[in-house]
This record gives C-alpha cells, sequence and structure tokens, in this order.
C-alpha cells in the first residue's frame, strides 16, 4: 500500500524540500544592507505621476499636497488624478488640492488596471513627452525624494522599477501592524534579496516606475486583480525585469481589521492563480529554451500559491503518517535534521533581523507575537482564491487614515542608511 501512495507523495517531498530549501537561500541575501550603486542625483527625465482614485476623497488631499512638495524640479512633473467611476467628490478635491483630474466612467471594465489602461491611452496623445510614470494609491504619502531615486534609476538605464513600500499607519491596530511586518519583511527578504542576486522583482500596484517608451511598445494590458504581478509578468516574457529601488519609499495605509485585511488578500489571491495558469506554460517554455535563470526564478514565483496549498496538504499527511505510515518519508533522508533545524530557526531569524534593521517600535516587536495569526491566514484564503479564481470582480478597500507628511518623523538618514520605521508626531 505503501508504493501505492509513494507515486503521489515522493514527488511532493522533493518539491516541498526544493521550494523550502529555494526561499531560504534567497532570504539571506536581502538581511545584510543592498548592492552598492553609484546615484545620480541631477534631474533631467520627466515624470508623470498617477493616482487612480475610485472613491478616495477622504485621503486624497494630503497625498497631492505631498507630491507637490517632492524634492525634485517641479517643471520636470505633473500629477495626474483619474478619478475612477466615482460617486463621490474625490476628482473636486483632488482638482481644488492643485492635480490635473479626468474622470472615467465604465459599467463594465471596473478596477485599476482598466482606469491605468484607459489613463495610458490618453497620455500618450497629449503634447507634453513624460519619460516615465510613477503609480501611486490615493491614501499613499510618498517619501521627498522618491522621484530623485527613480530618475537615478532610470539614467542607469532601469526601465521597470518598484520602490520600498512603507506602512503609513503601522500602529494603529494589531492588523495594521502584522501587515506592516509582513510588508517589511518582503521588502528585505524577497525584492531587495532578488535584486541582490539580479533576478527580477515583481511590482506592488504602488510605487511604481514605468518607462514610458517601454508602455508605449508594449502597452499596458494588464487589467486582472492583480494588474502588478500581470504586467511584471508580460514585461519579463519580453527580456524586461522588474527592479527594486530600497531608498525609493512610500507609505502605504493598511487594513485596520482582520475582515478589511482578508477582503483585500483574497483579491490577491485570486489575482495570483489568475496570472500564475495564464504565464507559467509560456514563461516555463520560454526560461527552458533560453536557459535563463531569472526566467527560471519567475516561473517558481508564479507557482508559489501552489505550494502553499501543496505544503499545507503535506502538513496534514504529515500528521496522519504519525498514526499510520501510508508512505515513505524521504525529508530526512535528502536532507538531514541538522539542515530542518537550522531552516527552522532561520524562519524566527528572518523577521527578528528586519524589524532590527528599520529599529521597530516597541510596538512592532509586541505585535510580531501576533504575526503567526496573519501568516496561517494565507492557507484558507489562497484555498478560497484557488476556488475563486476564476471570479474577476474587483472589490475596493475603503481608506480613511487622512494624515499629511508633516505628521510623520523620518529619520534623517532613512535614505542614505536604507528604510527605518517611521513614528507619527503626537
Amino acid at each position: 500500500m505503501q508504493y501505492f501512495f509513494d507515486v503521489f507523495m515522493i514527488p511532493l517531498q522533493v518539491v516541498i524540500i526544493f521550494f523550502t530549501v529555494y526561499y531560504f537561500f534567497i532570504s539571506w541575501f536581502g538581511l545584510f544592507g543592498k548592492k552598492k550603486e553609484v546615484k545620480i542625483y541631477d534631474a533631467s527625465k520627466t515624470f508623470a505621476l498617477l493616482v487612480c482614485a475610485h472613491n478616495e476623497a477622504a485621503v486624497i488631499a494630503p497625498l497631492i499636497q505631498n507630491l507637490q512638495e517632492l524634492n525634485y524640479k517641479s517643471e520636470l512633473y505633473d500629477i495626474f488624478v483619474v478619478a475612477d467611476n466615482c460617486s463621490d467628490n474625490t476628482a473636486e478635491v483632488a482638482r481644488k488640492a492643485g492635480a490635473l483630474v479626468m474622470e472615467r466612467f465604465s459599467e463594465g471594465d471596473r478596477g485599476k488596471g482598466f482606469a491605468m489602461d484607459w489613463f495610458f491611452e490618453r497620455l500618450f496623445k497629449m503634447e507634453r513627452h513624460y519619460d516615465a510614470v510613477c503609480v501611486f494609491d490615493a491614501d499613499n504619502l510618498v517619501h521627498p525624494n522618491f522621484l530623485r531615486e527613480m530618475n537615478s534609476r532610470l539614467c542607469h538605464g532601469e526601465r521597470l522599477i518598484q520602490g520600498y513600500l512603507d506602512s503609513k499607519n503601522p500602529n494603529d491596530t494589531w492588523v495594521s501592524g502584522v501587515f506592516s511586518i509582513s510588508f517589511w519583511i518582503v521588502n528585505h527578504v524577497w525584492h531587495l534579496a532578488k535584486y541582490n542576486m539580479g533576478l527580477c522583482c515583481c511590482l506592488g500596484g504602488t510605487g511604481m516606475c514605468l518607462e514610458t517608451g517601454l508602455l508605449k511598445r508594449y502597452g499596458w494590458g494588464a487589467t486582472c486583480l492583480t494588474e502588478d504581478m500581470e504586467f511584471t509578468m508580460k514585461a519579463m516574457m519580453e527580456g524586461i525585469p522588474t527592479t527594486w529601488a530600497h531608498d525609493a519609499i512610500v507609505y502605504d495605509e493598511k487594513p485596520l481589521t482582520f475582515a478589511a485585511a482578508w477582503k483585500q488578500r483574497l483579491r490577491w489571491a485570486q489575482g495570483r492563480f489568475d496570472v500564475s495558469n495564464r504565464f507559467f506554460p509560456l514563461m516555463l517554455k520560454k526560461a527552458i529554451k533560453e536557459k535563463s535563470i531569472m526566467m527560471l526564478d519567475c516561473t517558481v514565483n508564479l507557482i508559489q500559491p501552489y505550494f502553499l496549498m501543496l505544503s499545507t496538504f503535506f502538513v496534514f499527511c504529515n500528521w496522519i503518517y504519525e498514526f499510520v505510515p501510508f508512505y515513505h518519508n524521504i525529508i530526512y533522508v535528502i536532507l538531514p535534521l541538522q539542515v530542518w533545524t537550522v531552516i527552522g530557526i532561520g524562519q524566527y531569524i528572518f523577521p527578528v533581523t528586519v524589524l532590527w534593521k528599520i529599529r521597530a517600535s516597541l510596538r512592532s516587536w509586541l505585535y510580531l507575537l501576533l504575526y503567526p495569526i496573519f501568516i496561517y491566514s494565507w492557507i484558507p484564503i489562497t484555498a478560497l482564491g484557488f476556488l475563486r479564481r476564476h471570479d474577476h470582480y474587483w472589490t475596493h478597500t475603503i481608506h480613511t487614515r487622512n494624515i499629511e507628511f508633516s505628521e510623520i518623523v523620518v529619520p534623517e538618514d532613512q535614505v542614505h542608511d536604507g528604510p527605518r520605521q517611521v513614528d507619527f508626531k503626537k
């Protein structure tokens, strides 16, 4: 009977071992700083700053004010707001704050990806040419040096760039606290690590910089529930990787309640399965044909949701195995117990190291105790996302944290020594 189950269980164990070692290996490259770079701060590139806003009247004005005060020549950038299917006065508030506002109404094509596609069509017909488009969410606040950092990256030839996604409200609730911790960890042990290794990073929806020439040539066309990942893979299929700007910082509003966090992450899970199903076969074929490590890495990233489901299934099988050994366990045959012990310890070292690096507040250290709740809740969310992977209905995340950038105390060394957790003025 064991041999019957081994047909499935042995390959499954090989997959589990591969992914575990793969993630563990990559993570180390993001813990000890970023690779050296020569920064070009002479402002030369022009930018269109895009904010797609759906009923964001409560939070959009501080962002526009913030963008108007960036440490960059004002004549080199313009601020555009697409008031997308709004039923409130978002357009009026944004226009009064000083943005160039376009209003879009569509019964069928709803969501940020469609709004961006709509904007780009109009942008390319304008008299003024912009070297790049930077995309922000309406609830964001942006570090004053953001455009300086993106200008430098563009001058070095990078074409698709993701900025550091920080948190604007890490201390509001335990949910926003653990959500913030997850972003800090991913920033370091995933994005920064991959950039340091010369691999492709992934767009994050906001804080993105897209070269205009790239958009004109290939079009946006990313309209699924995770349009950022969709365009990452679309560009990678053309040999254009997404890079990581660790010092270009955006402060994003994290959900305040578990229900809101669940809803947002479910949308991400649905979108990831959608992108995976469409791009994995094409990416794998191209990676093998071109013998590209970077593309092979992208294929691994694409099937990460499936790996989570398989690893959860294996944990369940392993629990049964303790009572009824119904397959041959090769986990400790391939890797000895000592190696698994080191990997297990690493799962605690990574978050602790990241919080230490960003000089996290005492409250964030306390929230770290609740972080496992956030991590393990991904299991049912991913399973539900798989069941709903064909549902493309876009849902809006409500934002309410209306603060100005002047209310954030940013350490003077933030850009020079890497991002630090910020505090709010009392």
